[in-house]
């Protein structure tokens, strides 16, 4: 039976129906994107008569009077003998130019008659990271780092030597460079500053940087054995670096999968004040604790790691000389006081600062260790002082300043550190507390014992960046020792 459309359009044809409507499609409905009383993710114009429900489409190019018609005709079309979809892992393409000074784009052209792919090694994985730099291009695998040359080619001779020849191609010849080394499945691990590029492998257990002497294991210079134990057990952890362009160090977060049995810290957002009293809102979500990831710093100045710190970013990045760092959707400025004038505030908490050394001026004898020293800035307090034989010493209390004599008297006995020549120093007073079964006819002589015995001791001082204000050097860490005779 034939049917006559109305069509609403000028210049159109049919091309195909909607759907067919019977009695036994489910109610109208309302349809938020056309508004009306409809069927679902159908137009209403098409949906209540069977005669009209046809998709129309403007037959004329441009739609102008007597132009060109469109119309149904032999079409071309390659024949694909294997239509399946392909992942080249180890290959590169590249599109046609882009000149804005005479206004060709054509960046969105990948013709296949044209050469315009390369391939590198498949076995040394996939593709990771491209890192354009002047006229070449580094190409990071999972297990090789290699270096292509941009618009130019290298044509051997038959001595071997290299001849640098300027030819059509895009990319050139690929180089590896020596060394297994590679950026394994870790992109956001890659920093770079001026001629050096830094990223981590995890297969091999080590943090690398490429220069101009090819490719050094930075994570040798005194951290192999902790980014070893770090980043042989990852299985889905991330891994972030980036370059602090403000103290010139790479820096890297090695951060866990969540784990359900860690403790949480709360997420707080500051939503407004009463008065002076700041209202905050603890969000749904929680942020993963302070155990859950490592982050260190890398100096070149000393080729060693320098320092850990108590914060876990999403990304890195530096603008001019300013560092940022992304968390929880937030930029954050890093290396600024800000109104609170405190240290260590990394996402709006306040950590303390710590350093542990190991006092041995002498390996191969037993010491006694009487005093503890250091030079710097006021404001250092010792945390723990062990030794190899197990003893521990009572912790010592920052320096006070004597003004007066009731500062004097309540502090001549106090075990803090003490002032002389812009230099502090404290008795070690052993903690009796500590050791569980005194040796057997040892006579101790009240309740502390000065002096600690071993062949080395571990110390940990600390400054509480909360309380205190300002910059707190710490230049150097001694002790006074006596040799142990027995």
């Amino acid at each position: 039976m034939a049917a006559t459309l109305e069509l609403k359009y000028f210049n159109t044809f049919w091309l195909k129906k909607v759907a067919s409507i019977t009695a036994q499609d489910p109610a109208p409905a309302i349809n938020a994107q056309y508004g009306n009383t409809t069927y679902p993710g159908v137009p209403q114009d098409y949906a209540a008569d069977n005669a009209k429900d046809w998709y129309i489409e403007e037959a004329r190019i441009r739609g102008g009077y007597n132009n060109t018609i469109t119309d149904l005709g032999v079409k071309a079309y390659v024949v694909e003998d294997n239509p399946n979809q392909q992942h080249l892992f180890s290959s590169l393409i590249y599109s046609g130019i882009f000149n804005s000074r005479t206004g060709v784009n054509d960046t969105n052209e990948f013709s296949v008659g044209q050469d315009i792919t390369k391939t590198v090694d498949p076995v040394n994985g996939s593709i990771q990271r491209l890192y354009a730099e002047d006229t070449n291009l580094i190409i990071f695998q999972e297990d090789k780092v290699s270096r292509a040359l941009i618009d130019k080619d290298a044509i051997y001779s038959a001595e071997g030597n290299a001849v640098i020849t300027s030819t059509p191609l895009v990319i050139g010849q690929i180089v590896a460079y020596a060394g297994k080394y590679g950026i394994s499945t870790d992109p956001f691990s890659f920093a770079v500053y001026g001629y050096r590029k830094y990223f981590t492998d995890r297969k091999r257990n080590c943090i690398c940087r490429l220069s101009r002497d090819g490719i050094t294991e930075i994570s040798s210079y005194g951290m192999h054995d902790f980014f070893r134990d770090e980043l042989s057990n990852l299985n889905n952890a991330k891994i972030v670096g980036g370059f602090d362009v403000h103290n010139k160090n790479y820096t890297v977060s090695i951060q866990q999968p969540y784990n359900p049995e860690l403790p949480f810290m709360p997420s707080q957002k500051l939503v407004g004040s009463t008065g002076n009293i700041p209202q905050w809102h603890v969000a749904d979500r929680a942020l993963p604790s302070v155990s859950n990831y490592k982050t260190a710093a890398f100096d070149e100045s000393v080729l060693g790691w320098t320092s850990f710190y108590s914060y876990s970013p999403t990304f890195y990045t530096t603008l001019n000389s300013s560092f940022y760092t992304a968390f929880n959707g937030s930029l954050w400025l890093h290396h600024t006081l800000g109104s609170q004038s405190k240290y260590s505030n990394f996402y709006g908490t306040i950590y303390d600062s710590t350093v542990t050394l190991l006092l041995n001026s002498n390996p191969s004898v037993v010491k006694n260790f009487k005093t503890l020293n250091y030079e710097g800035s006021d404001g250092w307090a010792s945390d723990t002082i062990t030794t190899s034989s197990g003893d521990a010493a009572l912790p010592i209390a920052k320096y006070v300043a004597i003004n007066n004599y009731s500062a004097l008297e309540n502090n001549m006995f106090a075990n803090n550190f003490k002032r002389k020549e812009n230099k502090f120093f404290a008795n070690l007073l052993q903690d009796q507390t500590s050791n569980v079964t005194p040796q057997s006819g040892e006579i101790l002589w009240g309740f502390e014992v000065s002096g600690l015995k071993g062949f080395f001791s571990t110390v940990k001082i600390k400054t509480i960046n909360s309380v205190e204000s300002g910059k707190k050097e710490l230049f150097a860490v001694s002790s006074t020792i006596v040799e142990s005779s027995y």
